[in-house]
């Protein structure tokens, strides 16, 4: 475990096995034998998030699974994951999925027809590239995707505000193999790194549930400011961690919004 913080492992394993349970900070603080304030700061350090945040990302993570897995209603998820409103819920879920829930439970036929689609664009490389259109020129951001085991398939790769993969990226792009990537015109602003991938032979329960892709996701932001150049980002992708947070952007969404880029 890259954090080598086991109270704090122990904690995650809680919220996972508690998920369907009110979850309080102290309870949580109590799980790892600190205050309150302690066991938030500390959280947020390893994390990334605030402890609440990461367990209302978990449940959304949870409704992403029973609409795909069971033939359960809208309703009943969200009364399941611990929101008494449907419309907070509904609401809470397209912000930070991409869609809908009715639209994300009708979604692996498009995956497979998007995945599809990404497979015979030629010549990916030369547009994979995001070019804001504005009158003043930003900054570049450049970096290489790499990994340790050989990967055959899709980086998807974006800027977000948080250090977590959910709702649209600030700047974002697809990637048709590990390497290099680049965002250009980018606004002065503290970003974080996040990306994950597809290889080519998954099924589309698989990229819409991403539990076992290759991902990463920088806890340090990137600060970009004016146009001063930014340094050259270096992004390993590697299995999925127990501290890891859940990827709650709809990956579909993002390969419709670069199909759709490149095809204009």
């Amino acid at each position: 475990m890259e954090h080598g913080n086991t109270e704090m492992d122990h904690v995650l394993a809680y919220i996972q096995q508690h998920l369907y349970e009110p979850l309080t900070l102290e309870d949580l603080a109590r799980q790892a034998a600190y205050s309150p304030y302690h066991f938030t700061r500390l959280f947020k350090k390893i994390i990334g998030v605030p402890p609440q945040y990461y367990v209302s990302a978990m449940r959304l993570q949870k409704s992403k699974e029973l609409l795909l897995q069971t033939g359960l209603s809208v309703r009943d998820i969200s009364l399941e994951v611990g929101q008494q409103s449907l419309g907070t819920f509904t609401t809470r879920f397209t912000e930070r999925v991409g869609v809908t829930p009715a639209q994300f439970r009708n979604s692996p036929l498009l995956t497979d027809n998007h995945k599809n689609s990404l497979r015979q664009l030629n010549n990916w490389s030369d547009r994979a590239t995001i070019v804001q259109r504005s009158v003043d020129s930003y900054s570049t951001l450049e970096g290489r995707v790499f990994a340790d085991q050989p990967f055959d398939g899709v980086v998807f790769i974006g800027l977000f505000a948080k250090p977590i993969p959910e709702g649209i990226p600030l700047y974002g792009t697809l990637l048709p193999k590990l390497g290099y990537f680049r965002f250009t015109d980018v606004k002065p602003g503290i970003y974080y790194i996040l990306a994950t991938s597809m290889a080519w032979d998954m099924q589309a329960i698989d990229v819409l549930l991403p539990h076992h892709t290759l991902r990463t996701r920088s806890k340090s932001p990137v600060i970009v400011g004016g146009r001063e150049p930014v340094p050259f980002q270096q992004v390993q992708l590697y299995p999925p961690r127990i501290d890891d947070t859940p990827i709650l952007i709809s990956l579909p969404v993002l390969m419709k919004s670069f199909l759709h880029r490149v095809s204009t």
